[in-house]
């Protein structure tokens, strides 16, 4: 048996965080265990351009792609990510290991003064990187401006601090694993009005293909059934649709029972246009789901709002 391994993570405080969870909960069950965090930076962590400057020709894997080729030369030995951010199509040569169970799924609005989405004041700015967020708050909310906005958690919360900004849009996830929830005010926008990317909220432990000491680790202590089903249907509809993080598609799958429920939103960019669907689906087959949503979400016009994205 191995006794040292080594985990790749981003440098940003969530994601040391992050992984120093899945650390931990591994070296509750493998106590002989040693394990080492190794920080690896991404171009997405480098380029501080726009998302938009920065996937031309639909490139993905902004936040992933250097922490995949550390695994695959075996400089780590598993690499955490947001599942999020890990695009549909891994490299080949690696897996999906683990899906831990999921965090809090839903976006968060973080104001100076803790004031709800719908208390705001007509012109107020609203700061958020995600393009999904964006397009489904100018639906909602067209009085209100919406602007990029770059940058890691405490970044954004130090903009929303100094006044460049009225309020911002994050993971609720990430607020949580933080702690901030004992001293930053935030309030749950609910997926009636903008829901989440896909794997939102979810962790990924990426692996090597092969590798059966971390497969069985994976198995016996990280992944969790329900979140996983539930998010390869939000992920298959991703795949569907485009395959990146970076295109207004919201899609929150509900695991209840034997039940999964499939939501999946596209908002064009302006707010103008947004098309709706869901699905109910066996737990065991999340793929009827993704596929019915797709089906309606293209034949609804949800090719021709991405195309023009």
């Amino acid at each position: 048996m191995r006794k040292r391994l080594r985990a790749g993570t981003r440098g940003s405080k969530l994601a040391r965080r992050q992984t120093a969870l899945i650390i931990e909960k591994i070296l509750e069950k493998y106590t002989e265990l040693e394990i080492e965090e190794v920080v690896i930076s991404t171009k997405g962590d480098k380029d501080r351009r726009p998302f938009k400057d920065l996937v031309t020709g639909g490139e993905v894997g902004l936040f992933t792609k250097e922490l995949e080729k550390a695994l695959l030369s075996g400089k780590v030995d598993f690499a955490v990510h947001s599942l999020k951010d890990l695009p549909v199509e891994l490299s080949p040569g690696l897996v999906l290991g683990a899906v831990p169970e999921r965090g809090l799924a839903f976006d968060a609005l973080v104001t100076r003064d803790n004031t709800p989405l719908q208390n705001l004041a007509a012109g107020s700015v609203l700061g958020t990187s995600s393009l999904r967020r964006a397009s489904q708050l100018r639906h909602y909310y067209p009085h209100l401006k919406v602007m990029d906005i770059r940058g890691n958690l405490d970044t954004r919360l130090r903009k929303l601090a100094s006044g460049n900004v009225d309020g911002v849009i994050v993971a609720a996830a990430g607020l949580m694993r933080l702690g901030c929830r004992e001293n930053v005010d935030f309030s749950l926008i609910p997926p009636q009005v903008c829901l989440p990317a896909p794997g939102q909220g979810a962790l990924a432990l990426e692996i090597r293909e092969g590798d059966d000491f971390l497969k069985d680790i994976c198995y016996k202590v990280l992944d969790d059934y329900r979140t996983r089903q539930a998010v390869y249907a939000e992920r298959a509809l991703l795949q569907v649709l485009g395959g990146g993080c970076q295109i207004p598609l919201g899609a929150f799958a509900q695991v209840e029972g034997d039940t999964l429920r499939l939501q999946g939103v596209v908002a064009a960019p302006d707010g103008t246009q947004m098309i709706r669907s869901e699905r109910t689906c066996s737990v065991q087959n999340p793929l009827e789901a993704s596929q019915f949503v797709a089906e309606e979400l293209i034949k609804n016009g949800a090719k021709e709002i991405l195309t023009c994205e």
